[in-house]
């Protein structure tokens, strides 16, 4: 019988396989995607009510995925990998993610984690790093990006954004929430980003 994350783990999969960039579609074919089903209690987080704003600005391709994400919302586990000492209350409200698969997925996997992040609008997500390769690609658009040194850029949605092993990156948003596929490999699947940003 097919559930819900079932479904959501082949959207996943079939999303990330047909990215422009061959960087998210090489990382596609190095996942083994018969995994495990990993039982979880569901979890909820104020972020998830951005969700019903996402169906509305994401583009066609992406909209299947955003109605799944939040016609599911209250069967699935949602997390946040800070407390509110590290940024504060404003930024926990509109941050979280949702690991499909991984260390803490609905199916297990100890090679890699993919899942999605959410954030508000008018967040700073401030500059960290941490060892695994991380691939995201924005279902919304209108988000800053910043890898390195440079300077926050606003990507679209769908394009590919790659962040190696320990570079510097950071999100703020804009007047919109983002809904971002990502992909982490390489490195520890759970280990706490290093923050070198400041606060929020």
């Amino acid at each position: 019988m097919t559930t819900i994350f079932d479904e959501l783990l082949e959207a996943f999969h079939a999303f990330l396989g047909h990215a422009d960039a061959s960087v998210a579609r090489d990382a596609a074919g190095a996942v083994d995607w018969a995994m495990p089903v990993r039982p979880l209690e569901p979890q909820s987080i104020p972020c998830v009510r951005h969700l019903d704003r996402v169906i509305e600005i994401a583009p066609e391709r992406a909209k299947p995925l955003a109605h799944m994400l939040a016609d599911h919302r209250d069967v699935l586990r949602w997390g946040q990998t800070y407390g509110e000492a590290d940024f504060g209350r404003a930024f926990l409200d509109n941050y979280g993610w949702l690991e499909v698969f991984g260390t803490r997925g609905h199916f297990a996997n100890d090679m890699a984690a993919g899942g999605f992040l959410i954030l508000g609008p008018g967040i700073v997500y401030p500059d960290h790093h941490h060892v695994a390769e991380e691939i995201y690609i924005p279902l919304t658009g209108g988000t800053g990006w910043r890898k390195g040194e440079g300077a926050f850029q606003v990507r679209d949605a769908g394009e590919v954004i790659h962040h190696p092993s320990n570079i510097n990156h950071a999100m703020k948003t804009g007047a919109e929430p983002l809904l971002a596929l990502y992909l982490w490999r390489g490195g520890p699947l759970a280990a706490r980003s290093t923050v070198t940003g400041g606060e929020a």
